[in-house]
């Protein structure tokens, strides 16, 4: 017996008419009319409706009266026009039917534990358990196909400007800085470890080193971090690296890659250049380094409206060198008082100690617990402040740390968006995030870490800064950001010597622990390293924009839980003790009995 088709189920058309065909593929539906069969036969191309009919073989029929959901079939027939009152205009194939003369059941299926459709209503869980079946899904297969698309993109843009795609090691020197690595014991040197890449971040610049001038990989990447709806422990990157280059190279060519991509796997034609903001415009009027612009409802600073104010909450805060900031969240001034109450607790999750309110009504009048405080000059000037308009409502958040405004507020400003409709799904607002900061402090290790990673090259002007000033050094990074996630990020790349090890004691590493960390770059450094620099996207994240799904999972084939965890094959799992023997390893974890 032959498996092979003539046609793809999607692909039959009306100009198919006549044609003998052979498809192969799962049913979707199948109905018994009046004692004639109809089946709905699914492949990853479309869905057709094949017809059964006794009167052209009886014995055949009486086979697919014992089809149901799922099974795996094989049909030969002829292509016939519908009738004009049976023609579906929901599907391609709706013109047509196939009329069976020959039917082969290729394995029969259970019951399966949800349905095979688009919008089903079931626990992701389930779906996991069973992502063989969760992937026969046409919205789930099409989610796969942009990203293959996306894929083959990226490789014909990249090749056509003289890249090279070249693999990276998945077994590595583990080099702790940021996330924890995963590491892997190794059985031939006992009591070492390797460590999955959490980037391909050294090997890229050592390629650099190397002459090859343009690199490129869609690599897989691993990180042991906690996980939300675009995190994953193992996920990709589009990773590139180039010589000879400056920020501005970089941004051009990488949005023009963006926009070449859009249009040929969606046909969405983007304008470049996309726009640049710096990291402290961008959290002073956004709260966020990776703004939604999609939306306005900007920050607004309050503390100058609010000099000689008597009210001792923003008063002290102010003279402590704190931040009073408002957003005004446009016609809503009949918010409930309880959502009011409910935005505190909002706020609480990112730091911030309260939420305070002005409500501006329709007829002119103000109602807030905290209007009382202030004389009508000061309430006047924090309206103007706030461009309040009767029928807006002001929220404040106050705090000694500048970023615990941010974070809260600009989340708040999110969050407040949702809520009034602002967000049109349609909208793609691409900026580029410029200038970060180069450390960050750590009130966990006591000491300044880097911001981005440790390779990524100080501004000129502030390189004397990195020892003295760390707090002020800034770095030639830049953030690709749509609709308020980060898509892609990277920096002009350090390759002096003499700068990198003074990155390296800005944050606390002494030289041994440098060259211990990281010896093999310091010295490769020393012959002759170019300028250079590079960009990497969140290939997963960039896919699940461009689907419009909620979270990475559903652009992954097979990914984790916020726990980590493999559902359907079960990983991680315990290994026996004969592997752990060979490993020189032992758990300090007693193996719990499954149930």
């Amino acid at each position: 017996m032959s498996f092979k088709r003539s046609h793809h189920c999607g692909d039959l058309r009306k100009e198919d008419s006549g044609k003998e065909v052979t498809l192969c593929g799962w049913v979707s539906k199948r109905r018994d009319h009046g004692g004639i069969i109809f089946i709905d036969l699914r492949d990853r191309h479309g869905i057709v409706q094949v017809v059964i009919d006794p009167a052209h073989d009886a014995k055949d029929f009486h086979k697919a009266e014992t089809v149901r959901s799922e099974y795996c079939l094989q049909v030969t027939g002829f292509v016939r026009d519908r009738s004009a009152e049976t023609i579906n205009p929901n599907l391609p194939t709706g013109e047509i039917e196939v009329v069976a003369k020959e039917l082969n059941i290729l394995n029969p299926s259970k019951t399966p534990p949800f349905y095979i459709q688009d919008g089903v209503d079931v626990d992701e869980n389930v779906r996991l358990r069973y992502r063989y079946l969760d992937l026969r899904r046409p919205e789930m297969q099409k989610n796969l196909i942009l990203r293959h698309k996306v894929c083959k993109a990226v490789r014909d843009f990249l090749d056509d400007r003289d890249f090279l795609e070249i693999e990276t090691p998945d077994l590595c020197k583990s080099t702790p800085e940021g996330a924890r690595d995963y590491l892997v014991p190794s059985r031939v040197n006992p009591g070492k470890f390797y460590a999955l890449p959490q980037s391909p971040q050294l090997f890229k610049q050592l390629l650099m080193i190397a002459g090859m001038e343009r690199y490129f990989q869609i690599a897989r990447c691993f990180r042991d971090e906690d996980l939300r709806a675009d995190r994953q422990p193992e996920f990709t990157q589009l990773d590139m690296e180039m010589s000879f280059i400056d920020e501005d190279d970089i941004m051009t060519l990488t949005e023009n890659l963006i926009a070449y991509v859009f249009q040929k796997t969606l046909g969405v034609e983007l304008k470049v250049p996309f726009g640049r903001m710096t990291w402290d415009d961008a959290m002073d009027k956004y709260g966020s380094d990776k703004p939604d612009l999609r939306f306005d409802m900007q920050l607004v600073n309050m503390n100058d409206a609010l000099q000689g104010t008597q009210f001792k909450v923003f008063k002290d805060i102010i003279e402590k060198g704190g931040l009073v900031k408002a957003i005004n969240v446009k016609g809503y001034s009949t918010i409930p008082r309880r959502e009011l109450d409910g935005l505190v607790d909002f706020v609480g999750i990112y730091g911030a100690k309260g939420l305070a309110w002005i409500i501006y009504n329709e007829d002119g009048s103000i109602k807030s617990p905290i209007a009382k405080f202030f004389s009508e000059e000061e309430l006047k000037r924090i309206l103007a402040v706030g461009k309040a308009e009767p029928g807006d409502v002001l929220l404040f958040v106050a705090d000694r740390k500048p970023l615990v405004v941010a974070a809260a507020l600009g989340a708040l400003r999110i969050e407040m968006a949702k809520r009034r409709g602002l967000i049109d799904p349609d909208k793609l607002c691409f900026t580029w995030v410029v200038k970060f900061p180069m450390f960050e402090y750590s009130e966990e290790e006591h000491r300044y870490v880097a911001m981005h990673h440790p390779f990524t090259s100080p501004c000129d002007e502030d390189v004397d800064k990195l020892l003295t000033d760390p707090a002020h050094v800034y770095a030639k990074a830049y953030d690709m950001v749509l609709n308020g996630v980060e898509i892609g990020g990277g920096s002009i790349r350090i390759h002096d010597r003499d700068v990198q090890k003074k990155v390296f004691e800005a944050i606390g590493l002494t030289d041994e622990q440098a060259k211990e960390k990281f010896g093999f770059l310091m010295t490769a450094f020393e012959y002759g390293a170019p300028p250079h620099g590079g960009l990497a996207f969140g290939l997963d994240r960039l896919v699940m924009l461009m689907a419009k799904r909620p979270s990475i999972r559903d652009v992954i084939a097979f990914p984790k839980t916020q726990s980590a965890m493999d559902l359907m094959s079960q990983a991680p799992n315990f290994v026996d003790d004969k592997q752990m023997r060979e490993l020189h390893i032992r758990s300090t974890v007693l193996k719990k009995e499954e149930k």
